[in-house]
């Protein structure tokens, strides 16, 4: 590990996971329904009709959880609150959430362990869903409500907070292509609920400040770099879509106050109208906040294609290209280019890479391993990379991997092991790969 060089003494090394990929216990501790509860319960949205139900039984079994925190010797763990345990149907308090989540960094502060808070990981109250969700523009209102409560409980004890993660895939990809909660196919609405979710985000900032809250807040986006097939101008103009859609429709009205001209374009046949982006809209989605989370998994080579989907693109890979189980290419030198890009386009504000990781087909041997070399060449060339950027003067300032444990991957259910942890779901057991170990010598030797 020596060949690599020495992150910055002050570099956050940590793991990142959220409520419903890993609590379980759905129906306890006061928790009401989210929209991820009835659209996994519903046939045919997830992989072999699997839920959310247990997971990683992380409820019950957060201490021993933590204690691999400990063990792994990461300095901050990113965690998420379920809405859906913090607040009941009225809008009330629900104290047994409250309670539950102070156990958890009361279990943190023993384990030396910071935590980062993600206010909102996808597991929206159903009840809201019911409304319009992230449709309805009052669902901003709730969310800054949700968000105070949580500022006003926690804020002596958390100072790094996420207002949202990856709202592209929770507007995209639930109310867009359908695949994710709420499992709708209707882009005037996927438009809409971009909009709210980032509307959400800014008044969010702007009650963390009105509230005089010590600590920092700001937003994880998924990001990537997206190539052109060829060196043709149709594939040329197929890349400049795919980033507008992926990276500049929330990256610009974040740091620059405006929506992409050609992205507005591009969905303008899919939609009734743009009048729902009201006066001081976007004022407010541009308040200033602390840092910036990027997601980082993949780059995307897109080659033009007008007959197909709304972005006109098919996305291409190289027949020797490595990939992970996802189907997604392992691309290291695409991270270094991204962060240099945010850095050199849009802002100096400190960045964390909130999520990366990769998935693989990992198995238990004979002899109770989980030997997931491929992940510990992943995590190596990526980190390599994010050490590059620095080098080269990216504000990046923190590492979170995805994950610390197996868990429920969404609509492909528990399909996909992203974990440094294998997680056998019959039993709960928790068993290190080789990644963990990995991690554990990494972290060791950069902290020396």
């Amino acid at each position: 590990m020596s060949e690599m060089g020495r992150f910055p003494d002050d570099f956050v090394f940590g793991v990142a996971t959220a409520a419903y990929q890993i609590e379980g216990a759905v129906g306890e501790g006061g928790r009401i329904a989210s929209h991820w509860d009835t659209f996994s319960h519903t046939s045919g949205h997830t992989y072999r009709g699997e839920t959310g139900d247990v997971a990683c039984d992380y409820y019950h079994r957060y201490r021993d959880d933590v204690a691999l925190l400990r063990e792994l010797g990461v300095s901050s763990y990113r965690f998420s609150f379920a809405w859906p345990r913090i607040l009941d149907e009225g809008g009330q308090v629900n104290s047994r959430g409250i309670d539950f989540y102070h156990r958890v960094i009361d279990e943190l502060d023993q384990a030396g362990v910071t935590p980062t808070a993600t206010i909102y990981h996808w597991d929206l109250p159903q009840w809201i869903a019911n409304q319009g969700g992230w449709v309805n523009r009052d669902t901003v209102n709730y969310f800054v409500d949700y968000a105070q409560v949580l500022f006003r409980e926690y804020g002596d004890r958390i100072s790094r907070w996420i207002t949202h993660n990856e709202p592209w895939c929770q507007a995209f990809l639930g109310y867009g292509y359908g695949v994710h909660a709420p499992g709708h196919a209707n882009w005037d609405e996927a438009v809409k609920a971009s909009h709210h979710l980032l509307l959400s985000h800014g008044q969010a900032v702007q009650a963390f400040r009105a509230l005089g809250q010590k600590g920092d807040v700001g937003i994880s986006l998924n990001l990537n770099v997206v190539d052109p097939a060829s060196h043709t101008d149709e594939d040329y103009g197929a890349a400049r879509r795919g980033d507008g859609f992926q990276n500049r429709w929330f990256l610009d009205p974040l740091f620059l106050g405006s929506y992409p001209a050609d992205i507005m374009d591009l969905f303008r046949p899919h939609m009734k109208d743009y009048r729902f982006i009201q006066p001081g809209d976007l004022d407010t989605i541009a308040t200033p906040m602390d840092f910036l989370g990027i997601n980082y998994y993949s780059r995307a080579v897109l080659k033009d294609a007008p007959q197909e989907g709304i972005l006109r693109t098919r996305g291409v890979l190289a027949p020797d290209a490595p990939m992970t189980a996802m189907g997604w290419e392992v691309h290291p030198a695409s991270l270094y280019r991204l962060l240099m890009r945010i850095n050199r386009d849009y802002t100096q504000l400190p960045v964390y890479i909130t999520e990366n990781g990769a998935a693989y087909p990992d198995v238990v041997d004979h002899g109770g391993r989980v030997h997931d070399l491929d992940r510990v060449a992943f995590l190596k060339a990526h980190l390599k990379s994010a050490l590059d950027a620095i080098s080269d003067g990216s504000t990046l300032q923190g590492y979170y991997l995805w994950s610390l444990m197996d868990n429920y991957e969404w609509a492909e259910g528990y399909s996909k092991r992203f974990g440094l942890i294998y997680v056998d779901f019959e039993s709960q057991q928790r068993i290190w790969k080789d990644s963990a170990v990995w991690y554990r010598e990494f972290i060791q030797q950069q902290y020396r």
